[in-house]
């Protein structure tokens, strides 16, 4: 791919967004290429986990604006938006478990891009911010619905509308992120969760995160439903099956997602 360094290992994926030169910032390309990771990926069921990360010591500094002036001769802005918003979608619609390991900066959609991951773990040289405002724009690649979620609505709109540069303690303090390492550990920290997640049951956890995701929109009477519904699904597999006998077996369990 042009942007993207994508690797596979023992079931964990790992994707570098790869334009340091920019700090990695989104243009076209990387768009296309990215929502064609998540689809590819989507229809893996060898891939069981989701690492993105940024070279040259940045995440990604949100979306390339060089060279974009409004008026020019290029496809219409929604349809541009639309576009960026079926990426957010399909990161957000992986049954995989995703992990965004953050170094230096994430702006923009860059952060949105690392808000929208499962499980966000960040160095102690990262730092955020929702940039949009000081480019003249509102929040976007999900943002409004993310933050919200993740820090409250007024912790939300003082993030937003500030635009400030958050450092990864305060970013970790108000619950951005999940874990704060040094730098010289987040590779080491990073390696184990991915090995943990891509070992554990893929059928089960994708029901787990899907029932998650949606529990804002649901009644307790309708996440009770989903979860009587899931575990049938689930004692109907090989690998609950396969976790009973483990058990029994006092030895730790091998899953397969069947």
């Amino acid at each position: 791919m042009e942007t993207l360094r994508i690797e596979r290992q023992d079931g964990v994926v790992s994707i570098t967004l790869d334009r340091p030169e920019k700090r990695n910032a989104v243009n076209g390309v990387m768009w296309d290429e990215l929502l064609a990771t998540f689809q590819e990926i989507a229809a893996t069921p060898t891939d069981r986990c989701v690492v993105i990360t940024g070279a040259g010591g940045a995440f990604c500094s949100g979306a390339d604006l060089s060279g974009e002036r409004p008026g020019t001769e290029r496809p219409h802005q929604l349809q541009v938006m639309r576009h960026v918003n079926n990426v957010a979608v399909a990161l957000h619609e992986l049954a995989q478990p995703t992990i965004a390991k953050v170094t230096g900066v994430a702006a923009g959609a860059g952060a949105n891009l690392a808000f929208g991951c499962d499980l966000i773990v960040a160095s102690e040289e990262a730092r955020f911010s929702e940039i949009f405002t000081r480019r003249g724009l509102s929040v976007d690649f999900g943002g409004t619905w993310l933050l919200p979620r993740l820090v409250g609505l007024h912790r939300a709109k003082e993030l937003a509308f500030f635009g400030d540069i958050i450092s990864a303690k305060e970013a970790a303090e108000i619950g951005l992120v999940n874990r704060l390492v040094p730098a010289a550990d987040i590779d080491r920290f990073v390696v184990d969760w991915a090995t943990r997640l891509a070992s554990g049951p893929p059928i089960a956890m994708g029901q787990t995160k899907q029932m998650l995701n949606r529990s804002f929109e649901q009644t307790l009477s309708q996440s009770l439903d989903d979860e009587a519904w899931s575990q049938t699904v689930n004692f109907s597999t090989k690998d609950t099956a396969e976790a009973i006998d483990a058990f029994l077996a006092k030895r730790e369990p091998r899953f397969n997602g069947r």
